[in-house]
């Protein structure tokens, strides 16, 4: 079975537990852990469109949202 992908419309927010990570939050309030995210999408309160591809995770230590890869982003601005 391939991943899902979800297309989402929302912000990039900083969640402040643990360590800490960025994760995106979806205008339904999905909640969406990002393995990896690129250096210019680290602003709290980016808004815009995502392509998001859903991630198998083993273990982690982060207990919010789905691990997600981002495939594309569009700002609103």
């Amino acid at each position: 079975m391939s991943p899902k992908v979800h297309k989402v419309k929302g912000m990039v927010t900083y969640v402040n537990a643990g360590p800490g990570f960025w994760a995106i939050v979806d205008d339904s309030g999905g909640k969406w852990r990002p393995k990896r995210m690129s250096k210019n999408l680290k602003q709290e309160g980016l808004r815009g469109a995502f392509e998001l591809r859903e991630l198998e995770e083993d273990v982690s230590i982060f207990m919010w949202g789905s691990p997600v890869k981002i495939l594309s982003f569009v700002s609103e601005e």
